[in-house]
Formats: structure tokens, C-alpha cells, sequence
């Protein structure tokens, strides 16, 4: 459970358990998971995950001091699933089976989430510190659990990892804004928010420093995919569609997108961006909707102050809509990101709306 944002961001209060001390039946999860990335070069890989016992969560809810249990839980059987279902070399998969689907749609329905692999899976519940004195940032942290045996992905998500952890400057700053507040107050928090803006963009330009755009593209993408009309055996025999994993459902750009009030026009992309929220926790879907009713600061904020908020917000855009061409555009003709996001239209449209909500801009 979630509570610790001014500290932690959107990252779990304590670090993530890196085992299941649920008794030994579920270290078959630790093992298994451990396993995944050589698993995932057999050819017979289905096979031997057809016929791996997982036993189910052992409790009918989630007990607050075994939340950490609950998410490694999770993190383990949605890489397993996902694995499964988008292994690379192997025929298109349309069903998962019973023995992983139906404990990933237990523990996925008590956390009140799709029983997918996620960003929150991916990334907020899959890391540990090397030195626990140091801080959540890189040359610190290594990923619990993987698809494959590239340093790349380590890479991938650990900028993501380093980025929630500053993002937590962001989260105090707007929780200071909760109930009464001046124009003093407004800015001090937007110039503490344009502070902790500059280091993330600064993170998330560190990509290609340690990832290939041909491992990326052709190694570990896949494996984060959506699935498509896939049967959960055991739940469900009618089909169903999850969005994969992807950068989109991290609740940093959003929190921000309603301090802000940014008036982004209801169309397709915007509603698909707000359905990627379904796919974030839920403490983190409260608190979006509890930003979203407060007041709006614009009245009360400087003009410099706020826009240059607003200017880092369209930069980390741009950023990432720089790798986003990088990584993905320049190597295949889809313009789909690997949640199904339609991203270059998408970006686009978001860094041009966000610059049009600046103070120092008239209205059309």
C-alpha cells in the first residue's frame, strides 16, 4: 500500500520484497521467475509453464503489512504470463492457461487492477538498492525480475525506477497545494516542480546510453505487448484484450496534467490515455481524481513560474517522443506503442496542447 508520495512518489513506501516468504510451495514463483530469461529461448518453453503448480494468494484479501508479498506476487506471475503468451520465435498465442491464469486473475482482482503485466509490475514493484543507505537512483538499483538476459532492459526500466523516485519532489509539491492556499505557496511549489522536471528529463535522456534500439526493438519489446483476444482458462472462455505495458500508465504526466488543468480536447487519443489510468494502482488513481477537484492555480500563479512548468512538461514530451522514433518508428511501419498507443500522433498532440495552456499565450 501506497501512502509514503512526498517521500517516495508513486514508488512503493518500502523497498520491494525481492522473495515470497509465503511458505515453500510459492517459491516456485522465485524460481521459475528467476528462470524466465533462459526459459524463454525453448522452443518447449509452453510446455513446461503448462505444467508448473502455482498455488493461489493464501489470503482472501491483501493484509497491509503483506502488500510487498502481493506485489512481488504479482510482478512474478505477470512477467510468467506475458512471457508466455508473447514469447518471441513462437506462433501467436490466444490462450493462458489455467494454472497461471487463474491465480494472476485472483490476486489481480484484490488489487483491484487488469490481470496483466503493467508499468506498476514492470517497473514501481521490480527493483532493489545494492546499498540501502543510497538513494533509488542508477549505479544504486538493479531489477528483480526480467525477459531476458540483456542489460538493456535492466537499463530500461531502471531510468523509469530513478524517474518515479525524483518524481517524488513533484508529489510533495502538489500534495503542499492541498486546501487554502496564496500565490506565494503556488509558486514555491511550481519552482520546486520545475526543479525536479529538470533531473527526470535529465534521467530519461540517459536511455540510449546503456540500450540498444535493436534489442529494445527486437529482444524484450515483445514481451511487454498487449494481448489480443486471449482466454484466460479456468476464469473466463470468452476473449479478452489487455493493454500492455508501457510508459503511459505512470501517474507522473498526469498528476501534472491535472494540477495544471491542462484542457487537452476529448478526442480518441485523450480517452485512450485516460484509459490507461484503469491500469495504474488504485491508490494512484485516487489521488489523480483527488488533484483533479482541486482548485485551479493558474489565477494565482506567475506567468514565468507557471508556464516554465508547463515548458518542462512539453520537453519531457519531446524527449520521449525522440525515443519513441528512435526506438520504434525508424524500425517497423506501426504506429502503435507497445500499450496500443497511437504515440506519434499522440505526443505530438499533448506537446502542442501543453504549450497552449502557458499564461503568456492568448487564446485563439
Amino acid at each position: 500500500m501506497n501512502q509514503c508520495y512526498a517521500t517516495r512518489g508513486f514508488l512503493p513506501c518500502q523497498d520491494p520484497a525481492t522473495e515470497l516468504a509465503l511458505g515453500e510451495p510459492y517459491s516456485v514463483l522465485d524460481t521459475v521467475g528467476n528462470s524466465l530469461p533462459s526459459l524463454l529461448l525453448e522452443k518447449d518453453a509452453r510446455d513446461y509453464l503448462r505444467r508448473v503448480y502455482v498455488p493461489d494468494w493464501p489470503y482472501v484479501n491483501i493484509p497491509d503489512d503483506l502488500w510487498p508479498q502481493a506485489c512481488l506476487y504479482y510482478v512474478r506471475l505477470g512477467f510468467i504470463a506475458s512471457g508466455y503468451v508473447n514469447q518471441i520465435g513462437q506462433p501467436h498465442c490466444h490462450s493462458l492457461p489455467a494454472n497461471l491464469a487463474k491465480p494472476l486473475c485472483k490476486i489481480a482482482e484484490l488489487m483491484q487492477r487488469p490481470p496483466i503485466l503493467s508499468y506498476d509490475g514492470y517497473a514501481l514493484y521490480n527493483w532493489r538498492r545494492f546499498d540501502l543507505r543510497k538513494p533509488i537512483q542508477l549505479g544504486n538499483i538493479d531489477t528483480i525480475q526480467n525477459f531476458v538476459h540483456l542489460y538493456d532492459e535492466h537499463w530500461f526500466i531502471l531510468v523509469h525506477v530513478e524517474i518515479e523516485a525524483l518524481a517524488a519532489q513533484i508529489l510533495e509539491a502538489v500534495l503542499s497545494l492541498q486546501g487554502e492556499c496564496g500565490a506565494q505557496e503556488v509558486d514555491a511549489a511550481l519552482d520546486q516542480i520545475n526543479t525536479a522536471m529538470t533531473s527526470i528529463i535529465q534521467v530519461l535522456q540517459r536511455i540510449p546510453e546503456r540500450m540498444s534500439d535493436e534489442l529494445y526493438f527486437a529482444k524484450f519489446r515483445p514481451y511487454i505487448g498487449q494481448f489480443n483476444e486471449v482466454v484466460y482458462e479456468g476464469v473466463n472462455i470468452n476473449p479478452i484484450s489487455f493493454r500492455g505495458e508501457t510508459g503511459a500508465q505512470s501517474s507522473i504526466m498526469p498528476l501534472l496534467t491535472e494540477l495544471m488543468k491542462i484542457p487537452h480536447q476529448d478526442n480518441k487519443l485523450i480517452r485512450h490515455l485516460y484509459d490507461m489510468r484503469q491500469y495504474m494502482p488504485r491508490y494512484d488513481r485516487e489521488l489523480l481524481e483527488q488533484v483533479r477537484a482541486m482548485p485551479d492555480i493558474k489565477l494565482l500563479a506567475s506567468s514565468a513560474k507557471f508556464d516554465a512548468v508547463l515548458e518542462q512538461m512539453a520537453c519531457f514530451r519531446e524527449v520521449h517522443y525522440h525515443w519513441a522514433i528512435k526506438y520504434i518508428a525508424r524500425r517497423c511501419n506501426d504506429q502503435q506503442g507497445t500499450g496500443g498507443t497511437p504515440y506519434m500522433r499522440w505526443l505530438k498532440f499533448l506537446i502542442e496542447e501543453t504549450r497552449g495552456h502557458k499564461k503568456g499565450v492568448k487564446a485563439a
